[in-house]
């Protein structure tokens, strides 16, 4: 079973960017579809965004908070996925959690999270206003 963790967090100012990190320290994503969730204190683990693969297609999904400012995107190796964040603002502040999921997810799938596996322990991002 995967096992990832999330790197590249920290504290940053409204406006900025970061760039977060999902790594499989033990395993290989191969076809698996990867996610990002985020929480913010006293809510609920919500999807961010998602890259799965249907044969050589490669789709990735957004919510549409983040729509237009964030960005998945999987290095060519395959063990790595990032999570470009641009423009963050206040409410972006969370702690981000990446996880995988066998094989192909749709639109509707890949924003579950009982389809997710693998649990990183996450890394906490800041942004202040």
């Amino acid at each position: 079973q995967l096992q990832l963790v999330e790197s590249g967090g920290g504290l940053v100012q409204a406006g900025a960017s970061l760039r977060l990190s999902c790594t499989a320290s033990i395993g290989t994503f191969g076809s698996h579809t990867i996610g990002w969730f985020r929480q913010a204190p006293g809510k609920e683990r919500a999807f961010v965004t998602a890259i799965t693969r249907n044969g050589a297609n490669i789709y990735t999904f957004y919510a549409d908070s983040v729509k237009g400012r964030f960005t998945i995107s999987r290095e060519n190796a395959g063990n790595t996925v990032y999570l470009e964040m641009n423009s963050l603002r206040s409410e972006d502040t969370a702690v981000y959690y990446c996880a995988a999921s066998a094989g192909f997810c749709t639109a509707t799938s890949c924003r579950d999270r009982r389809i997710y596996k693998g649990w990183g322990q996450g890394t906490q991002v800041t942004v202040s206003s």
